[in-house]
């Protein structure tokens, strides 16, 4: 029987398979001895040990299209980063952060603003001129009012998306709003375990019907990119690498190099000003880092 790993804990993984159900599952020996371990979302092939019971064993994990390292996750097609236009107002540089890191894990990305029943049109032109002009795309959602949700089913459709955001943006809300059982499976897990919820904790994949999974992550107040250097940074800014080529210096750092493209390219507005700013307080960042 084929399922999809929805959450994972204390060495149980629970396996979500189409029109049946949720199955407490332990992986066979082999994974240990060969040193493979399941990940969320990982598509497996489950033996069936008890139908009444809903348990089985993990007896082959399918071929991995992809796997993130942060979260831990497999299969995964895009990433939905949420965060609210207003109250909180954005943190640019967290978002930014967020942007490499997708970057360097080569996975799409679709930017969703959230409460934009309380934002004014220039909040919204100046956020979808910032970002849309990086290549991403921008939607503007209230889940408050259930606003503009259908477009992000429809970019959602048949994928299996991770889904990320700081506290206080709403994305419990929207998510919620997408997949109103959600609730119903993770209490479903919560009491086969006998422990409370694990959200803040865990990544945990719903599915939102056929072929179509959310993966829901630990809301995030700060985000690490020490593994790249200062010299990595600019290859995760897309908007970038038009302009390189008119940059005077080979490896132009974009700084305080004179004739750079990418400079001259802010100067004239068509690359974010707060991106460029975000980028040269990451470069700092980076810079100063002690490296061992």
């Amino acid at each position: 029987m084929r399922g999809k790993i929805i959450k994972g804990i204390a060495g149980f993984y629970y396996v979500h398979v189409e029109g049946r159900g949720i199955y407490e599952c332990k992986a066979k020996g082999i994974f240990r001895k060969e040193h493979v371990k399941p990940l969320v979302g990982d598509d497996v092939i489950v033996d069936v040990l008890d139908e009444k019971e809903m348990t089985g064993n993990i007896r082959q994990i399918l071929p991995r299209r992809s796997a993130l390292i942060r979260p831990a996750v497999a299969n995964v097609d895009q990433a939905l980063i949420i965060f609210a236009i207003v109250k909180p107002n954005p943190n640019f540089n967290l978002l930014d952060r967020f942007l490499i890191r997708m970057e360097r894990q080569a996975l799409p990305v679709v930017i969703c603003f959230n409460k934009q029943d309380i934002a004014s049109p220039r909040e919204k032109e100046a956020l979808r001129e910032s970002y849309e002009t990086c290549g991403y795309k921008v939607l503007f959602v209230s889940a408050l009012e259930n606003e503009g949700l259908e477009r992000v089913r429809e970019l959602l459709n048949g994928k299996t998306t991770t889904v990320a955001g700081p506290s206080g943006v709403g994305k419990s809300s929207l998510i919620n709003r997408l997949a109103p059982r959600a609730n119903m499976e993770t209490g479903e897990i919560s009491a086969r375990i006998e422990r409370g919820r694990h959200t803040t904790r865990h990544s945990e994949i719903i599915a939102l019907g056929g072929e179509t999974y959310i993966v829901d992550t630990p809301g995030f107040t700060s985000l690490d990119i020490s593994e790249i250097t200062k010299e990595e940074l600019g290859k995760y800014y897309p908007e970038f690498v038009q302009y390189e080529p008119y940059c005077k210096f080979s490896g132009c750092a974009h700084i305080s190099e004179p004739a750079c493209g990418v400079k001259d390219a802010v100067q004239d507005g068509r690359i974010s000003r707060v991106r460029y700013e975000n980028y040269k307080v990451l470069y700092q960042e980076l810079k100063e880092m002690k490296r061992y």
